[in-house]
């Protein structure tokens, strides 16, 4: 068993960044279907809630990914201070087998 006793925070929180600005990159489209659908059942200022749609949907994976850093963060630094009090997580690793090409 090995024991991971403490997590990289800048390394987690960059990670995480990207991991969350992805996921925001994948939800534009179903971000902009909603847009649509929403100027096509009318409304007032339909102009105007089409051009904020677009405005947040290219701002949805800068916003996602600035809390996926901000998150990834603040868990990595309570990773390392809860791991000083009760441990860390155990793991255990098996070394990979060694390539051997076919004959």
């Amino acid at each position: 068993m090995h024991i991971i006793r403490a997590v990289g925070v800048l390394s987690a929180a960059k990670i995480m960044g990207l991991i969350y600005g992805t996921l925001g990159l994948l939800f534009i489209p179903i971000f902009l279907l909603a847009v649509m659908a929403s100027m096509m059942a009318g409304g007032g200022n339909s102009v105007f809630s089409g051009v904020a749609g677009l405005v947040l949907a290219v701002l949805l994976p800068v916003l996602y990914g600035g809390m996926g850093f901000i998150m990834g963060a603040l868990g990595a630094l309570l990773y390392n201070l809860f791991a000083k009090w009760v441990g860390g997580i155990e793991v255990q690793v098996q070394a990979a087998p060694a390539f051997q090409p076919p004959v």
